[in-house]
């Protein structure tokens, strides 16, 4: 293990063999004494930890910020060396994220990055410069971190570091050795007792806010907000995103309790939505999807196309603009500059992502109410003759809603199961969208690549498959739309119908 320890020191992990992995000139080499040798094994083993947001229900006195922070302090506290935006939110907070990251690479800064969960590989849970830390970095700094939560385990097992200890705390190693100049940190669940509120922010962010996580965060607005307003620091800017009086009321008072400057998107700034015919005169280049200016009440200004579709990432976008003005690292005119360049190249995957044009193909991880109500915006901006869904959809969900929205003129609906332990059962999922849409044609394929694949077959070249209702389904849609088509399968027996 003497390996191993030198290794994982700052000197080491900061110098040639992580600057070579990065830029992908070299895998790992030599003889390493560890027990985790590849992403398997370390996913494997992060998976093996307690996971709250998979637990039905948890108790919330084991559910707290010191396992992390006794963590993060063997490790000599990286994140202490890092400037961090953290961005919490019920939706919106990864497309925030990924913007914001976006803006900061193209004024030539170098970012890190760490969303969940991931669509398609451990690594895209990690990023650096907008590219996935790779396979075999990830299991090295996982290496790391595993010898030091076995200790804390065996020194107090009723408090031994969890899943999102150990992937944050991954995460914030990372980002230290490789010396980034600004991180964008997503709050996995919740807030105030996330794993991620043991950093020391720079700024944070306040995105959306819905009924979600109930069994977790609390059943009504106010307190889902409380737990998301428990990332707000003594002193430190707070951007808040649109929020409903409900819950924008918490934030506020929380801001104010702690003397921490608060921004609100709403009040303090308008963004406006560019028609097509205005575009020219503001310079947003024909490419652009969609187009936006965006004013502040002290008189900045810019107008900035952008690379993705729906209209509620304006929202996104604006947040992130207030995140990096009041993070001051750059003038306004280096930010207009950077911002304009970032949100014309920005990719959101699985967030509205359109992998192909005639036919149609958009991916979505859709699951709440508010955010199928955007998908659907989204499918009426699109010329198709025919709507196909691919669907799948978590039992704690508000299925009725969600299905109610997402259903909405479409013609075929497959409805699948993407994740064996949380997804509604097809046969249940099935009944409830023959239930709600009684025109539309049901059809289920259990397995969902064989759903994706089958509904893609099927496709004509005016129709638009969306392939939505969870995150998992949209990992799987992605990998299986991303590969070459087949030719045209016989349709899967509508059972449910």
């Amino acid at each position: 293990m003497g390996r191993l320890r030198h290794l994982c020191t700052a000197e080491s992990f900061c110098g040639v063999r992580l600057a070579r992995l990065i830029k992908g000139k070299m895998g790992v080499g030599g003889s390493v004494s560890a027990r985790i040798g590849n992403v398997q094994e370390a996913s494997a083993w992060l998976e093996s930890l307690i996971n709250f947001e998979r637990a039905s229900s948890y108790a919330s006195a084991r559910f707290d910020l010191v396992p992390i922070r006794r963590l993060l302090a063997r490790l000599d506290n990286p994140q202490r060396s890092l400037s961090i935006i953290h961005v919490a939110g019920s939706k919106g907070k990864g497309s925030t994220c990924l913007l914001a990251e976006a803006i900061l690479m193209a004024g030539g800064e170098r970012v890190g990055t760490f969303t969940s969960p991931h669509l398609e590989n451990w690594s895209e849970r990690f990023r650096i410069d907008g590219s996935s830390t790779g396979d075999d970095l990830l299991a090295e700094a996982v290496e790391c971190v595993r010898p030091q939560v076995e200790a804390l385990r065996a020194e107090d097992p009723e408090n031994a570091p969890t899943f999102f200890d150990a992937t944050t705390a991954t995460a914030l190693l990372l980002f230290a050795r490789a010396q980034v100049s600004h991180v964008l940190l997503e709050v996995g669940l919740g807030g105030r007792l996330d794993s991620t509120n043991a950093v020391e922010p720079a700024v944070t962010c306040i995105t959306q806010i819905e009924l979600e996580h109930t069994d977790k965060l609390g059943d009504t607005l106010a307190a889902i907000a409380g737990e998301k307003a428990g990332i707000i620091k003594p002193g430190v800017p707070c951007v808040m995103g649109p929020l409903v009086e409900e819950a924008g009321t918490v934030v506020a008072s929380r801001a104010e309790a702690l003397a921490a400057p608060l921004f609100r998107v709403e009040k303090d700034a308008r963004a406006t939505r560019l028609a097509p015919s205005e575009w020219a005169a503001w310079g947003i280049p024909e490419a652009a999807h969609q187009a936006f200016v965006y004013r502040e009440a002290d008189g900045f200004e810019l107008a900035a196309g952008m690379s993705v579709i729906g209209h509620h990432q304006i929202d996104n976008a604006s947040i992130a603009l207030a995140a990096l003005r009041r993070l001051g690292c750059w003038s306004d005119g280096e930010l207009v500059s950077a911002a304009r360049r970032g949100l014309a190249e920005a990719s959101l995957p699985g967030r509205l992502e359109l992998l192909g044009k005639r036919p149609w193909l958009l991916v979505d991880s859709a699951h709440t109410p508010k955010s199928a109500s955007s998908v659907c915006e989204a499918m009426d901006e699109i010329p198709a003759r025919r709507r196909v869904l691919v669907l799948s959809i978590s039992r704690d969900k508000a299925s009725q809603v969600i299905l109610g929205k997402l259903l909405e003129g479409v013609h075929v609906a497959w409805v699948t199961r993407a994740e064996p332990n949380r997804s509604m059962e097809p046969e249940k999922l099935a009944s409830l969208c023959a239930k709600i849409a009684p025109g539309c044609e049901v059809k289920r394929v259990d397995d969902p690549h064989a759903a994706v694949a089958t509904a893609r077959a099927g496709l004509d070249e005016g129709d638009l498959l969306c392939c939505t209702g969870s995150v998992y389904l949209a990992g799987i849609a992605r990998a299986v739309l991303k590969s070459p088509a087949k030719p045209k399968a016989p349709g899967a027996s509508d059972q449910g119908d």
